[in-house]
């Protein structure tokens, strides 16, 4: 047996294809637009690899000014824990430590959250997700659906990610994420993050088509590498200042 890195791109180009068609996507679309009309700010938050899906949707050149990302982190930059807590193997396990990041945040009540996580099965995830529906906030989560019915929660009350969301992105990536055998077992090629990236980016721009229907004005980045960038960013996040965190 070998490794066939084209098989690999050709499996990612079948997925991509077919994102596009999931009709939990509109869904998803419209309680972005519930959340920004009211006033509200997209709230994301992913631990580990899935943490780069949430800086596709908070803070990025062609995406939206009113979103903010939450992280494990957020506990030393924000709170009080001491930095040696970031270094704990099971951080995203504990369920405490859900409260403390959520407690933390620049929350409003219109505000929607994007949860993501291949397994959806930590602690600190499904935590997050019970106290975002116990407060009345819509919450979008995108996850595999393999992957999750295929293990236990790690939760105490046994729930899952998708088991709470009011609407489920299903990013398609198989059980262990990657998708080319290797010999004697285990596999290589993950596809989580293009296709999570995939599914945020496509609800991005069904959001931003739903404001112009509406004849709004998209609150929308701008790259900050091009001349006019600073200035036209700067003048949009004030509108959210205080509710926004960037950098760290």
């Amino acid at each position: 047996m070998t490794i066939d890195p084209e098989q690999y791109a050709a499996q990612v180009a079948a997925l991509v294809n077919d994102l596009p068609a999931d009709p939990e996507l509109d869904r998803a679309a419209d309680l972005f637009t519930k959340a920004l009309t009211a006033g509200g700010v997209i709230q994301a938050f992913g631990s580990g690899h899935s943490e780069a899906v949430a800086m596709e949707i908070a803070g990025r050149a062609g995406g939206l000014v009113p979103t903010n990302r939450l992280a494990l982190r957020d506990i030393v930059l924000y709170g009080d824990a001491p930095r040696a807590e970031l270094d704990r193997y099971d951080l995203e396990r504990d369920p405490a430590v859900a409260r403390t990041i959520l407690d933390l945040a620049p929350v409003q009540p219109h505000d929607l959250f994007v949860l993501i996580s291949n397994s959806g099965v930590n602690g600190v995830v499904v935590e997050l997700a019970t106290l975002v529906k116990e407060r009345g906030h819509d919450l979008v989560a995108i996850t595999s659906r393999a992957h999750t019915e295929a293990v236990p929660s790690r939760h105490p009350s046994g729930r899952r990610l998708a088991d709470l969301a009011d609407v489920v992105l299903d990013n398609r990536a198989p059980y262990g994420d990657a998708v080319l055998p290797l010999p004697g077992g285990g596999a290589v090629g993950a596809v989580s993050t293009i296709t999570s990236a995939l599914l945020a980016q496509l609800v991005v721009t069904r959001t931003v088509r739903n404001l112009l229907d509406a004849g709004e004005i998209p609150p929308v980045y701008l790259s900050a590498n091009v001349p006019e960038g600073d200035a036209h960013n700067l003048t949009l996040e004030a509108r959210y200042a205080g509710r926004i965190r960037r950098g760290a």
